[in-house]
């Protein structure tokens, strides 16, 4: 791989990690297209630009992430664990991160074993990715804010990011539309979502990011690390910043379109052989 390589790489992660069209989705195909081969080194790869997203998530959500952090213990220390919002939404967080984080131990090899075919399992997750983000629009009353959040809502964001640990999934997309299922405008959704996501994101990147270090040879890929893990960091900070403004003025309707029309071309692929 050439740093020209991986700063596209870079770029795509960061542009699909959080608008709702599945950053592995593209990974695979522009890999494909880039006559990348799928070894040890691509997962390296692919695993460090990942992490750089998480970072550009928990850099744009950080004032959120540390006044909450600091409310939890506080809460905790002054027998007021829910003594106010921040307080409140650290507890959200734990109940939004347990579902996921439970069925990608139990079902680990499982879904390993679902990149065997990862044309046929990508276009399967983001035509449901589709119809999922169709459904939501459809829904009545979507007036909430992050004020009204309860347990019920940090649960169901749980629920829908399992779909999100399955190859070709959504993770954004899975869990804004738990968000909006629940009532909450399109912009709160995300803010949700991300906040919701992103203990088991961090936890699932750094656990990644080991196997990746004890690797063989890892300094001697480590300027194309740099290059994929800073372009998507970058990208990635950008790509929520808009997506956040974005939907408080626009539906979700155009990336259903778009992940309808990019898994029917992975079926056909996988049917094409």
């Amino acid at each position: 791989m050439s740093l020209f390589q991986a700063f596209l790489l870079g770029i795509v992660q960061g542009l699909t990690e959080f608008i709702p069209v599945s950053s592995t989705a593209h990974l695979l195909v522009a890999s494909n297209l880039l006559g990348l081969p799928a070894n040890d080194r691509m997962f390296s790869f692919n695993v460090i630009i990942q992490l750089g997203t998480v970072v550009a998530m928990l850099a744009f959500l950080g004032k959120d992430i540390w006044q909450i952090t600091v409310a939890f213990f506080l809460g905790i220390k002054h027998k007021k664990p829910f003594e106010n919002l921040q307080a409140r939404l650290g507890w959200l967080v734990i109940v939004a991160t347990l579902p996921a984080g439970i069925v990608g131990l139990l079902l680990k090899n499982l879904i390993q074993s679902n990149f065997e075919q990862p044309f046929l399992q990508a276009g399967i997750r983001l035509l449901v990715t589709a119809v999922l983000l169709t459904a939501v629009e459809y829904i009545d009353k979507r007036t909430r804010t992050l004020e009204s959040a309860t347990w019920q809502d940090a649960l169901t964001v749980g629920l829908f990011q399992i779909l999100a640990i399955f190859p070709g999934a959504s993770r954004s997309g899975s869990t804004i539309a738990g968000g909006m299922v629940r009532g909450f405008d399109r912009p709160s959704a995300a803010r949700f979502a991300f906040l919701m996501s992103a203990p088991i994101l961090l936890a699932a990147g750094l656990y990644e990011s080991v196997s990746v270090v004890l690797m063989p040879r890892t300094t001697e890929f480590l300027p194309i690390l740099i290059v994929g893990f800073v372009t998507s960091a970058v990208v990635g900070w950008i790509a929520v910043k808009w997506l956040i403004s974005y939907l408080s003025k626009h539906s979700t309707i155009v990336f259903a379109v778009y992940c309808a029309v990019v898994g029917a071309l992975l079926l056909i692929l996988q049917w094409i052989g």
